[in-house]
């Protein structure tokens, strides 16, 4: 020990650690090595907390197949405990930017909860005695197995936990702000051009469609996740570890908490390549891309608001400019749109990692996590920040909706069935280029009478199929 450091070793030979700290040689290298970026926010509690599950685990199945004796195991378990409830998360200093196989991290790890085991049995730091971070805590695996377990166990955890609670807010403010405006009639829109009149709740229930299908495609490939590599140590032959070893972790893992995971059945697939999290990340894309629809027409109705649309009334959150006094801005839409353009982003980024397998390992494993991690976080983060500062507050400007749908020329469309489409559209044309209403247009030229007019062109009936007669 020389003053506030401590003396530690690893294969290479010996390494100057922070007296005060319980990580060991591997991870100090990687803090030397690897000075790169500052990204590990999305680690400092999701990833941390999967290996301490997973650490746990497997000193458990070890214990439980006579591969540790149960002093050992009791050890291993406490410490690790203390890894998943978040003690000792100042303990887990690395970037995303290091070795592609995440082994750093894996090492990390194994050496926090060892030393704090040795702790716990009253030893030295950095002894390894009693509890030794390869021979002990990595027992029966290997970083190229433990950590894309541990990718998938924090992947499941965050969407489980976090994404998919704040989508279903979303999805029902947005639901219940349909059944209330039920009876507000507007015009429709498409190509950017006047339509056919909708009810404001048709408008809400294709938003939450798109939110409800998002969800279920995230649930369709959560599967492929639910899937570890656990089990298939350096290549996928489970060399060195017990042949149950990976079966029984899964079982450990599930009763921990309380996912179905699950052995892989092909464990050089769960290393060379990890499909399942693409898939994930895709499925993520495609809620970014529902969430992009929902929040650009959320903007676009509520512009203005004298010169746009201004259909929808979005709550004052704050100053729109620092130059024009009064001015409101559509910023929870700003926000979650960007937030969606970084998923593409992502997405790209993970979809070309899991392109990368070469032989039998992917070494781009830590960025595939970071980014489904932030991907996750950053759209659960803006799904709540978006309904709980916009949505909530989203109401029908009355007097502007009632105000275009009079003057809507493709009201028209209601005359087809009397008098086709050929003199409906001579209607709409001629009060466009003479700027009147469609009913003067129909009896200057006689086509329509306005008490048919008045009985035919009703908005309300237009927003569902013919009636029966």
């Amino acid at each position: 020990m020389d003053g506030a450091f401590r003396s530690d070793k690893d294969s290479l030979g010996p390494v100057q650690v922070p007296a005060d700290r319980l990580w060991g040689a591997q991870t100090q290298r990687s803090i030397e090595n690897f000075p790169i970026g500052r990204s590990r926010f999305v680690w400092e509690r999701r990833v941390i907390r999967a290996l301490g599950l997973l650490k746990k685990a497997a000193a458990l199945a070890n214990g439980e197949l006579g591969q540790l004796p149960s002093e050992k195991v009791e050890l291993i378990v406490q410490a690790a405990d203390e890894v998943i409830e978040g003690k000792l998360d100042d303990e887990f200093p690395l970037v995303v930017w290091q070795t592609g196989s995440g082994t750093q991290s894996n090492m990390n790890a194994n050496e926090v909860i060892a030393n704090r085991a040795i702790q716990i049995a009253g030893g030295e730091v950095g002894s390894k005695d009693p509890i030794h971070p390869n021979d002990d805590v990595n027992k029966g695996q290997s970083s190229n197995d433990t950590f894309p377990t541990a990718m998938h166990v924090a992947a499941t955890e965050e969407i489980e936990d976090n994404l998919l609670p704040a989508v279903q807010d979303l999805r029902d403010t947005l639901d219940a702000k349909g059944v209330q405006y039920d009876d507000v009639v507007m015009v429709g829109r498409t190509h950017l051009q006047d339509a056919t009149p909708v009810r404001l709740s048709q408008v809400f229930s294709g938003w939450v469609a798109q939110l409800d299908q998002a969800m279920d495609g995230i649930r369709d490939t959560l599967p492929r996740i639910y899937e570890l590599a656990i089990g298939g140590t350096a290549v996928g032959t489970g060399l060195n570890a017990h042949p149950r070893f990976g079966e029984v972790v899964a079982q450990k893992l599930e009763e921990e908490t309380g996912r179905p995971f699950r052995s892989a059945e092909n464990k050089f697939a769960a290393l060379s390549a990890h499909d399942g999290m693409v898939d994930i990340s895709a499925s993520l894309r495609t809620l970014a891309i529902a969430l992009f629809k929902v929040a650009n027409d959320v903007r676009y109705y509520a512009m203005g608001p004298r010169a746009g649309i201004a259909e929808l009334k979005i709550p004052e959150n704050e100053p729109g400019s620092s130059i024009m006094p009064g001015k409101i801005n559509p910023t929870q839409s700003e926000a979650m749109t960007m937030v969606c353009v970084q998923v593409f982003g992502n997405d790209a980024a993970v979809a070309f990692a899991g392109s990368q397998g070469a032989f039998q390992l992917n070494v781009y494993k830590p960025v595939m996590l970071h980014n489904v991690l932030e991907s996750a976080q950053l759209m659960a983060d803006a799904c709540r920040a978006f309904n709980d500062f916009a949505a909530t507050g989203i109401e029908p400007n009355r007097k502007v909706i009632q105000q275009h749908l009079d003057d809507s020329l493709m009201l028209v469309t209601a005359l087809n069935p009397h008098i086709g489409y050929e003199r409906s559209a001579e209607i709409a044309l001629k009060a466009y280029r003479e700027d009147k209403s469609l009913k003067e247009a129909a009896a200057e030229l006689g086509y329509v009478e306005p008490a048919d007019f008045d009985k035919w062109v009703r908005p309300e009936d237009m927003t569902g199929p013919l009636a029966d007669d």
